[in-house]
C-alpha cells in the first residue's frame, strides 16, 4: 500500500441554523430575511461567490455551499435599473441556495431582502469584510463538517507524535499511557477516541467530552490524569502519526524483525503506519513506544535505519541494492557469499531469544 492520499471521505453536513448560532460566528451575522430556511442544509466546508449567477450564468453554482456577495457583486446591482435588479436577485435565490451572507456594510437592497423572503433563504449581512468573514466561516465549516468515526484505544503524544494504542480489551493500553505520563509525555485520550479528518489528509483524535482528562487503570479504578499531574500532562487533540497495535505475545507468530517494509491502517480514507508490538511480561512498554516515536522522527527526516543497515550489507557483499544473486553482473556471479544463520540454541537459551535476529547477505528476490 501506498501512503499517497486517496480521495477524501465524504463530508457530514450541519443546519444554517447550528452554522449562524455559533458563539465563533454569531458576533459577525445579523439575519435580515428567510427565517423559516435555518434547517436548509450545509454540506461543503467553503464558501461560494458567484458574481456570474447575477447575469444569469448559473454553472458551477452549489446550492449547499454558504454564498457571500461582497462590495462588486452589491455595485453591479445597484448599477442596473430596477426591474433587472429584481430580476437577476429572483434568478439567483431560485436556485435553493443554503445560505447567502452580505458583506458590504452590513445592508440589503430590497429586491434581495424580497427575493430571500420569497424563497425562504436565510439572508445576513455582516459588517466585517468579505475576507474576514469568509475566514471565520471557513474555520467554522472545517470543524464542524468533518468527516468523524470512533475507535476503541489509547492517543498520547509522545515527543510531538501522535501515537495511537490499539489492542483487545486488557492489553495493557492504559498502562502504557499512565507510563508514558510518568516520562513526561501526555495523554489525549483513553478508551474512546473520536477521529476526526481535516484538509489535506490528516487525521485528528480528541476525547469524548465525558471522558476528557480521565483512564481506567485495572486495580486503580478511574484516574484524572490533569489533577494528579497537572495541565502539562493532557492535550484537547492530537493529529495521528502513528498507530501502534498491541498483540499478546505469540511464539508462533511470525513478527516483524527488520521494519524494512511499511505497512498502513485506513482511518476515515486516510492511511497511516502501522507497527506490532508484542507484549509480555518484563517488557519495558514505555521504553518501545518511546523509541517507536523517536523512530517515526527519524523516518520524517529522511533517516531510514533498516533500509540503510540492509543496503550497507548489500554494499559489503557487492550486490546493488535491490538486485538478487542471479541478477548479479557477471563479474560478481562468481563471488562466493556466505550466508551464515542463526547458531543453535543451547539448552540455557530461550527458543525466542530476540538477539538471533536473521538478516539476509542478499537480499531475496521480490522483497525490494
Amino acid at each position: 500500500m501506498t501512503s499517497t492520499y486517496p480521495t477524501p471521505p465524504p463530508m457530514a453536513e450541519i443546519t444554517v441554523g447550528e452554522l449562524v448560532t455559533d458563539p465563533r460566528l454569531a458576533t459577525f451575522l445579523t439575519l435580515l430575511a428567510g427565517e423559516s430556511g435555518m434547517s436548509r442544509p450545509i454540506r461543503h466546508p467553503r464558501v461560494q461567490k458567484s458574481g456570474l449567477a447575477l447575469v444569469g450564468h448559473y454553472y458551477g453554482v452549489v446550492p449547499t455551499r454558504v454564498q457571500v456577495l461582497g462590495e462588486t457583486e452589491v455595485s453591479y446591482l445597484e448599477s442596473i435599473d430596477a426591474e433587472a435588479r429584481s430580476a437577476a436577485a429572483r434568478g439567483l435565490f431560485s436556485l435553493g441556495l443554503s445560505c447567502v451572507v452580505l458583506t458590504r456594510h452590513g445592508e440589503a437592497l430590497p429586491s434581495i431582502q424580497k427575493a430571500a423572503e420569497a424563497t425562504s433563504t436565510p439572508l445576513f449581512a455582516s459588517r466585517a469584510r468579505s475576507n474576514r468573514i469568509i475566514n471565520e466561516i471557513h474555520a467554522l465549516l472545517d470543524e464542524k463538517l468533518a468527516p468523524t468515526t470512533t475507535l476503541h484505544g489509547v492517543l498520547v503524544d509522545v515527543f510531538g507524535i501522535g501515537l495511537l494504542l490499539l489492542g483487545k480489551s486488557g492489553i495493557g493500553k492504559s498502562e502504557c499511557a499512565v507510563e508514558l505520563v510518568l516520562r513526561g509525555h501526555r495523554l489525549v485520550a483513553d478508551d474512546v477516541v473520536k477521529c476526526e479528518w481535516r484538509p489535506p489528509g490528516m487525521v485528528f483524535g480528541a476525547p469524548a467530552d465525558m471522558l476528557r482528562h480521565h483512564v481506567e487503570v485495572r486495580g486503580l479504578g478511574v484516574l484524572n490524569i490533569q489533577d494528579l499531574f497537572g495541565v502539562t500532562a493532557v492535550r484537547e487533540s492530537k493529529r495521528i502519526d502513528m498507530i501502534v497495535q498491541l498483540d499478546e505475545w505469540n511464539e508462533t507468530t511470525d513478527y516483524d524483525r527488520l521494519g524494512v517494509d511499511d505497512r498502513f491502517l485506513d482511518i476515515l480514507s486516510t492511511p497511516i503506519r502501522l507497527v506490532t508490538v508484542p507484549v509480555r511480561p518484563g517488557r519495558d512498554m514505555g521504553a518501545m513506544l518511546e523509541m517507536a516515536a523517536r523512530n517515526e522522527l527519524l523516518r520524517r527526516a529522511g533517516r531510514h535505519s533498516a533500509r540503510e543497515l540492509l543496503s550497507r550489507i548489500e554494499e559489503n557483499v557487492g550486490v546493488a541494492p535491490g538486485v538478487s544473486r542471479e541478477e548479479q553482473p557477471e563479474s560478481l556471479a562468481g563471488t562466493p557469499v556466505t550466508v551464515v544463520p542463526p547458531a543453535p540454541n543451547s539448552g540455557s537459551e530461550r527458543a525466542d531469544n530476540e538477539s538471533l535476529a536473521f538478516i539476509p547477505s542478499v537480499r531475496p528476490r521480490g522483497n525490494d
